[in-house]
């Protein structure tokens, strides 16, 4: 395989299980935890969820971002 395309399968791969880690930690501490949803008054794993998924969402865009905005060197 060229260097090129296998560098650029790589930045997908990590991209993609980066990402469903992230939405797999995120539904497990929301829906199955029950942090996500707000009963009868909210409370402090609530916000902390809340505070938790925010942080992580600016994280993992941060670094898909850094991580698609490298120039690959395709050699020719």
């Amino acid at each position: 395989m060229e260097p090129g395309v296998r560098k650029y399968l790589i930045r997908i791969i990590n991209t993609l299980s980066l990402g469903l880690l992230w939405m797999a930690l995120n539904s497990t501490l929301g829906i199955m935890y029950d942090f996500a949803f707000v009963h009868e008054h909210i409370r402090t794993g609530n916000i902390l969820f809340y505070i938790w998924f925010l942080i992580s969402t600016i994280a993992y865009l941060w670094y898909v971002i850094w991580l698609w905005s490298k120039p690959i060197d395709i050699e020719q």
